[in-house]
């Protein structure tokens, strides 16, 4: 009975580990910012999108806030004009793998820094500048993760809220979501691929302003 319990709680803190970004495990992310200013700090996953990045950049640009956005290196072909005005924007532009598979935190170390490299390239071509940050797929970390993200010395950015919007939730129920978490230095994940997201964007603005928080821009 010892033993089965035992093995249960190892399982549960290798998930935990593994599928939490915030566990700081296998790899140090920022996942908050330490401030005691009431600021925050919009990122978005999976750009770029043809149709959808182009208007959360306008919702950004009308609001005059930088927002750090992790791209997905397969999706840069045809796409460059977008990622480049992300960049001439001047958010801060990261790395979320070339392939974004289901399967990227199986891949051997080989692979997985080949992959990590490959989105690396496609950036640099599109922006013409190298980043040094990256999002795991999924926020998954494990030793291979680690184990990239030391070979090719890359900063890892996680997130302190995640608003599950990829569910296309009600907004209301996303903007609830956020202002219970909602705190100082926090690090709100979106994504600006789905449809709708400039209007999702920009209630959590609206509300994120009507608690008194300011938009701050992610550096390290």
């Amino acid at each position: 009975m010892i033993i089965a319990l035992a093995t249960v709680a190892i399982l549960a803190f290798l998930f935990y580990a593994s599928y939490s970004i915030k566990s700081q495990v296998y790899v140090r992310a920022l996942c908050r910012v330490k401030t005691d200013e009431k600021v925050v700090y919009l990122t978005f996953d999976d750009a770029p999108d043809a149709v959808q990045t182009p208007k959360v950049l306008d919702v950004l640009k009308r609001n005059n806030i930088k927002a750090a956005f992790f791209c997905i290196g397969s999706r840069v072909a045809g796409c460059e004009p977008i990622v480049k005005r992300i960049a001439d924007d001047g958010h801060l532009i990261g790395n979320h793998s070339y392939s974004h598979k289901n399967t990227f935190p199986l891949l051997s170390r080989r692979k997985m820094v080949e992959d990590i490299e490959r989105c690396q390239s496609e950036l640099k071509r599109a922006t013409g500048s190298d980043t040094q940050f990256f999002r795991p797929p999924f926020g998954v970390t494990n030793p291979r993760v680690a184990y990239a993200v030391k070979k090719l010395n890359l900063n890892v950015i996680g997130w302190s809220i995640r608003t599950y919007d990829t569910n296309q939730p009600p907004v209301e129920k996303v903007l609830r979501r956020i202002r219970r978490q909602l705190k100082s230095g926090s690090i709100i994940l979106l994504h600006d691929g789905i449809c709708g997201s400039e209007t999702l964007l920009q209630a959590v603005i609206d509300t994120i302003r009507s608690e008194g928080y300011s938009f701050g821009e992610l550096k390290l």
